[in-house]
């Protein structure tokens, strides 16, 4: 059986360590307010996912054909979201946070996957090829679950090292030109995130 799981651990590894809208809320958090004042956040993240495998593991999916306009609204959200943060981030600086600057907070990453294209396609992809047959919805949701969970646990906080790390050599000299840059890497990966939801999601209710 860890045979059969171990593909699920690389593919999940090689999404979730690579470059995509949550990693980079995760970085710009965590230049802007360090990672330790930015860690509830980054859990708030990483427990976000489960908002989405629960549902997806208990046929969620089967809905993409018969509700096509609630996964169109779905994706308007997302991407409207996403947008959203990577302005947010085009506009940070390295200074000391002001007075009246909130940190992003747990319940500010628990929405970031759910309205990310780029969890949707992860998670349909494993649940459509690539995650044994457990024998009951929630025995194989559940594997699922905590594989991705712990997945994230170890690499997500990483971003938010780099993020800090980066921060601290670039403050006073390109921390304008780092931040923007990260917002556009962000409208990036969304779409490129949008392109792979496409072809993942709707395979699912064939």
């Amino acid at each position: 059986m860890i045979a059969a799981l171990l593909p699920v651990v690389l593919f999940a590894s090689s999404v979730i360590g690579t470059p995509g809208p949550a990693n980079i809320a995760i970085m710009g958090a965590s230049a802007r307010f360090g990672l330790r004042r930015a860690m509830p956040f980054v859990l708030g993240v990483i427990c976000g996912k489960q908002a989405i495998i629960w549902p997806m593991g208990f046929g969620l999916l089967q809905m993409a054909d018969a509700a096509p306009m609630l996964f169109l609204t779905l994706k308007i959200l997302s991407a409207t979201y996403m947008i959203y943060l990577a302005w947010r981030i085009a506009g940070m600086s390295l200074g000391a946070p002001g007075a009246s600057e909130r940190v992003p907070g747990f319940l500010a990453g628990l929405i970031v996957h759910p309205l990310n294209p780029k969890a949707w396609a992860l998670i349909a992809v494993i649940f459509t090829t690539m995650i044994p047959d457990f024998g009951s919805s929630f025995k194989t949701t559940l594997v699922v679950a905590i594989i991705l969970f712990v997945v994230q646990l170890i690499l997500q906080p990483l971003w938010g090292y780099l993020g800090e790390f980066l921060a601290k050599r670039l403050q006073g000299t390109a921390e304008r030109a780092f931040f923007i840059a990260l917002a556009v890497i962000m409208l990036i990966s969304i779409a490129m995130a949008f392109w792979g939801a496409q072809s993942a999601i709707p395979a699912t209710g064939a």
